[in-house]
């Protein structure tokens, strides 16, 4: 993929607190999936001012953005990511097992599975909700235009297609829920490759009834828009999600950044970093700063991919690698 291709969107850089100081600098690539952009703009001045005030060094923070499956393939093609912060842990664990640029056990270096954030999976619909959008079964009516993106590029739209299998399972017969989520997914009239190219069609292109979105688009498009345009509906299921973060050590080692790599994604956890995941509306993990934000995330009955679904490795090679179910209904509609 050509470097032209790659949305830098900033470059962070620490003012000097101290003129007669010298100060050394160092450089860190963050390769993200699209739904963070605003909250890593947000967070890589926190960590630098942090940084420079720890260690008098000055950090430039690069973030790069676009679907997450594609950012993987660009960190296994050679963009030099010192971290990657990705929408699923089969994007980062494909980073491990085809190029080999950091250890299969990645997700037991930090805590909570390397996961400092949580997602879940939520539908935003027009306002009045004039197609009467309440559930899952409704995004299989004949009559409704669904937008996702396309599991085989984007981390989120494989949370939603495995959200859909879900309801559909606790609900019907194995042979019904297949046909349940192809109904659903013959109501899709565009597949974007990103939840923000799909945010962007349903949001400013007006296409489709109902988005099934990441719960961080669907409240920042409440935010950008208000009320008079977008709802929220809540379904009575959906999923966990997790998405991980992780150092790339031969990178790393190579730029001599392990340690700033290192201090960078745990800073996540900090109360700082906490408070501007929530800000951003992701689900902090911390307990006192999710009791802060209580209002602004409904409860909702959450499943995880472990339980349902028998971990990443497993739901990936059943539902997205080729021929596996997502091939299967698409190629019957």
């Amino acid at each position: 993929m050509a470097i032209k291709e790659w949305l830098i969107t900033s470059f962070i850089v620490a003012n000097m607190l101290i003129s007669n100081v010298a100060f050394s600098e160092k450089t860190l690539l963050n390769v993200s999936y699209d739904p963070t952009r605003e909250l890593y703009q947000e967070f890589n001045v926190a960590f630098a001012k942090y940084w420079q005030e720890k260690t008098k060094e000055i950090v430039t923070i690069q973030q790069v953005h676009g679907a997450s499956g594609k950012q993987a393939r660009s960190v296994i093609e050679g963009l030099e990511a010192d971290v990657v912060t990705l929408a699923s842990a089969n994007d980062i664990d494909n980073i491990a097992e085809r190029a080999k640029l950091l250890p299969e056990n990645w997700q037991k270096r930090l805590a909570l599975h390397s996961t400092p954030y949580t997602s879940t999976i939520v539908f935003l619909v027009r306002k009045g909700n004039p197609k009467g959008i309440k559930d899952w079964d409704d995004l299989a009516r004949s009559g409704i235009e669904v937008i996702t993106p396309n599991p085989k590029t984007s981390g989120g739209a494989q949370w939603n297609y495995l959200a859909a299998w879900e309801y559909g399972k606790r609900k019907f017969s194995e042979e019904k829920v297949k046909e349940f989520v192809r109904n659903i997914y013959g109501n899709v009239p565009v597949m974007d490759s990103s939840s923000r190219g799909a945010t962007a069609t349903f949001v400013e292109r007006g296409v489709g009834d109902v988005f099934i979105a990441w719960e961080k688009e669907a409240l920042l498009a409440i935010r950008e828009h208000g009320t008079d345009k977008f709802e929220i509906v809540v379904p009575s299921l959906s999923i966990l999600a997790q998405p991980p973060v992780a150092i790339v050590d031969k990178v790393v080692d190579k730029k001599g950044t392990r340690s700033i790599a290192e201090a960078y994604l745990k800073y996540l956890y900090s109360a700082e970093g906490q408070e501007i995941a929530a800000k951003h509306f992701y689900r902090p993990t911390n307990a006192n700063t999710a009791k802060k934000y209580v209002d602004q995330f409904p409860t909702i009955e959450l499943f995880k991919i472990d339980e349902a679904f028998g971990g990443w490795k497993s739901a990936y090679k059943t539902h997205f690698a080729e021929g596996g179910t997502f091939d299967q209904i698409h190629s019957q509609e």
